[in-house]
């Protein structure tokens, strides 16, 4: 089979590049999921979305012993169907600090500033609240208010206030600082993942080939230029060709697991396991997350373990409306423990259900959680191949909280939190303590986040610009080939990663479509 583009992974960014590549007529276009359609009923229910961990649906990642964890392995739960992590994630929509983008550009990551991107994400966007200069309306992917009703998100919110914090309508607007409900990607109480806002509306088009149950296993090419993707599909290895170029969107842990399957990446570590080196690029390395450290309370208002009842179920399916549309992790908000900073170094959560454990141990009783996270960490972890074998997982070190500052800014973060426990609006609700610290002393604040950090779920960085890609999102050193999703960060954002991810795709299917007279067949590069 073959086509003008191919596109490897279905997710997050792969959609986006696929469905913009496919508005343009003159080109073919292939997108390859190693999972399946994204069919069931609690992709859409977005207070399903934990059912889906650990199912056929989700990667199942874990990390290697991580050293400043106590040795733990921390779960890392990826999409594994259309939409990718954005058919199982929180959904909500933060784009990231105007100093991320700003910086990319200082790093030479020319026409990645805050300028050149915010159109991408006022195009891609639909908000219900409308347009201004930071919004947009009319695009394939909802942005909405939350519609779930949980009196326990404002009383956190109350609570927060009362201990400092300054409220915020809109973290995606003059200033991401304050805290307040986050937007969400939903429509009508319904998941707004990138497989169905963008990937849905152009299904069915001629030019425009959707495969599921397609793992790559590696890259093909002839001499430097990348000319197909090996995959096995339903049980069969075929060769997927590319005349003009191969799009890699397999995510922060998958892009670069293939790209060294394929011979890019640290010549050592290739060689070791017998592959070919191609190219000798840091591939994998400057992985980055948000290390996120959660604590937990019985309270006296209903939390989502109460929100599964007959009458939420009847009112979810006759107006989309209730309990069942939270998407858990309702409000939240951005604060810096110092001055000097360029933006906000922690971000908090704030979740309707009492968890531990990555949120895989529930508490079977109302109850709600709450925690910081690092939203610019100084640590870098690594994604580096477990073996020769293309269908086994990567070995995964996050490396969470290696350096001092992001120990002492975490350390800040809990302490703060704490002083949020402990305002009115949520000591005066509270039953007890389900999950955290033993007390404010600084030695109890280390033990607990020693036994309970996790992911936030973001990671990014693993194929930078400015190592890996040049701004143009194109390999280094091979030609026909490029990587479009989290992993070309070069430093992570402040927030939630979709929404940015979703830019880079946007940003992505422009690049490709201005190269369309480099890269495509002579006899066609002038039919635009």
């Amino acid at each position: 089979m073959r086509f003008d583009y191919v596109v490897v992974g279905g997710g997050t960014a792969g959609c986006v590049v696929a469905a913009r590549l496919a508005e343009r007529e003159e080109c073919s276009v292939a997108l390859l999921e190693a999972g399946p359609e994204d069919d069931l009923p609690e992709v859409s229910m977005p207070a399903a979305l934990g059912l889906l961990f650990k199912t056929h649906v989700d990667w199942d990642f874990d990390t290697d012993p991580e050293p400043q964890l106590g040795s733990r392995c921390a779960y890392l739960p990826r999409g594994r169907m259309l939409g990718g992590s954005s058919s199982i994630n929180g959904m909500v929509y933060i784009r990231g600090n105007r100093a991320d983008f700003d910086e990319w550009e200082e790093l030479g990551c020319d026409g990645w500033g805050y300028a050149d991107v915010l159109p991408y994400f006022r195009r891609s966007e639909d908000n219900e609240r409308g347009q201004d200069e930071y919004h947009g309306v009319g695009g394939p992917l909802a942005v909405s208010d939350s519609r779930s009703g949980y009196a326990i998100t404002e009383a956190w919110l109350e609570a927060a206030i009362g201990a400092g914090l300054v409220p915020n309508p809109d973290f995606n607007g003059a200033s991401q600082v304050g805290v307040g409900r986050f937007q969400l990607n939903q429509r009508n109480g319904e998941r707004s993942s990138a497989s169905r806002a963008f990937l849905d509306p152009v299904r069915g088009g001629p030019n425009l080939t959707v495969m599921t149950d397609a793992h790559a296993l590696r890259l093909r090419f002839e001499g430097r230029r990348a000319r197909g993707v090996e995959i096995v599909h339903h049980g069969e290895v075929s060769v997927i060709e590319a005349d003009c170029e191969i799009i890699v969107c397999a995510g922060a842990y998958q892009s670069p697991q293939l790209l060294m399957l394929s011979g890019l990446g640290p010549a050592a570590q290739l060689r070791a396991l017998g592959f070919q080196v191609l190219e000798d690029l840091p591939v994998g390395e400057n992985l980055l997350d948000h290390p996120m450290v959660m604590m937990s309370y019985v309270s006296r208002l209903p939390g989502l373990f109460s929100g599964f009842t007959a009458e939420s179920q009847r009112l979810y399916e006759r107006e989309r409306r209730g309990p069942l549309t939270t998407n858990v992790a309702e409000a939240g908000g951005f604060v810096s423990t110092r001055s000097g900073l360029a933006g906000p170094d922690i971000q908090f959560h704030a979740s309707v259900a009492a968890a531990k454990h990555g949120g895989m141990t529930v508490l079977e009783s109302d109850g709600h959680s709450f925690g910081p996270n690092l939203a610019k960490p100084s640590s870098r972890g690594q994604v580096t191949l477990r073996s020769p074998m293309p269908t086994a997982k990567p070995r995964i070190v996050h490396n969470f909280l290696a350096t001092e500052e992001d120990r002492a800014t975490m350390l800040e973060g809990v302490r703060l939190a704490l002083e949020i426990a402990e305002q009115p609006a949520l000591r005066d609700i509270r039953v007890s303590v389900y999950s955290a610290p033993a007390s404010p002393s600084d030695a109890d604040i280390v033990d607990f986040v020693r036994q309970s950090a996790q992911t936030d779920f973001h990671a990014a960085g693993t194929c930078a610009m400015g190592s890996v890609l040049d701004p143009r999102l194109r390999v280094l050193g091979v030609e026909g080939l490029r990587v479009a999703d989290a992993s070309v960060m070069p430093t992570i954002v402040r927030g939630n990663t979709a929404a940015a991810t979703i830019m880079i795709g946007e940003k992505a299917a422009d690049l490709i479509a201005d190269d369309w007279t480099v890269t495509a067949p002579p006899d066609r590069a002038t039919a635009v």
